[in-house]
């Protein structure tokens, strides 16, 4: 039996994909899974063992698909359920399963504050789309590969972190998702531990702002490295305190203790760290309680919809620093 699963973006999306790939993999006898993504995003399926083969989608949707036409695929299993992936299902005329987007429900959430979502992850959700072929959880959470070339070393960071860092996540794909500097620098403060910035180029001014509070035990990685070697500083860190972003789900596929911090979302969505069923990584979500308009997008936006940006301003760090220092 051969499967092509679909899911285009982003980082955290296809890391929460990783769950139903395995479980498929292990559980159907005889599958041969294929997997469609985004030509930016192939570092972070092409050395997933689960996986026969990857295919890219690189602009040009139809020199996709006739490639996919080359295929004889059984199945597919749309877990990005959009335009995009409408048109390979209706060009290929196989059997295919969706998992349930639920946007008119998250909608519904962020913009009049009516929660009709239920109480399931996405991750799960995706491994729901396979019911068919009887596949369930194996409460294994989530998986992360590098390929067998890879190789980054503590050595590669100052000597003040090689042993051992918290990892700040202070990037994020949209403003409203991210904490001031002036909160980090706070955090920073109070924890008086060696702390490694992760970013990217387009979070370096708020980077240095972070860095110039304390530079030696702040070490600003924001921009330097790639995705790959990022994800092998979540690795060696000993906890993660991290945005509603795509490193947040890398750190919980490596099992690090973590700390979101929400802004504009919130664990209502359904998007917050995944864990496996047992021996569960030390876990907190920070916001703030009686926020009437949290959450107010479904992924951010450029701006606080209120004026106040309240979500953020108000993040308490005492609490945050106390939960850090008791994960540790």
């Amino acid at each position: 039996m051969r499967l092509l699963f679909i899911r285009f973006s982003s980082i955290g999306d296809i890391v929460l994909t990783t769950a139903a790939i395995r479980c498929a993999h292990n559980q159907i006898p005889g599958v041969e899974i294929h997997f469609l993504t985004k030509k930016s995003m192939q570092d972070l399926v092409a050395s997933n063992p689960y996986i026969h083969q990857c295919h890219y989608l690189d602009n040009d949707l139809e020199a996709t698909i006739a490639e996919l036409k080359k295929i004889e695929f059984d199945y597919i299993i749309d877990l990005h359920h959009n335009l995009r992936s409408w048109k390979i299902k209706k060009a290929l005329g196989i059997k295919a399963f969706s998992y349930q987007k639920l946007s008119v429900k998250k909608l519904l959430l962020a913009k009049l504050h009516i929660n009709l979502l239920p109480k399931t992850h996405v991750c799960e959700r995706y491994i729901d789309t396979l019911q068919y072929f009887k596949v369930v959880n194996d409460g294994k959470g989530l998986d992360y590969f590098f390929p067998n070339n890879h190789s980054f070393a503590a050595a590669n960071l100052p000597t003040s972190h090689q042993a051992g860092f918290i990892a700040f996540v202070i990037g994020a794909s949209y403003f409203n998702k991210k904490m001031p500097a002036a909160k980090w620098i706070q955090l920073a403060a109070k924890l008086k531990m060696p702390i490694v910035l992760i970013g990217g180029k387009e979070d370096l001014v708020v980077a240095s702002l972070i860095t110039a509070s304390n530079t030696n035990s702040i070490y600003n990685a924001c921009g330097k490295y790639s995705l790959e070697e990022s994800a092998s500083i979540i690795q060696m860190s000993k906890l993660v305190v991290a945005h509603d972003t795509g490193f947040l789900h890398v750190a919980a596929a490596f099992k690090k203790p973590s700390i979101t911090i929400w802004g504009a979302t919130s664990p209502a969505l359904q998007f917050e760290a995944y864990y496996p069923s047992v021996n569960t990584p030390a876990h907190f979500n920070s916001t703030v309680p009686h926020l009437y308009c949290q959450p107010c997008s479904k992924q951010g936006g450029s701006q606080c919809p209120q004026g106040h940006f309240a979500c953020m301003q108000l993040q308490d760090i005492d609490l945050i620093a106390a939960k850090v220092k008791s994960f540790l």
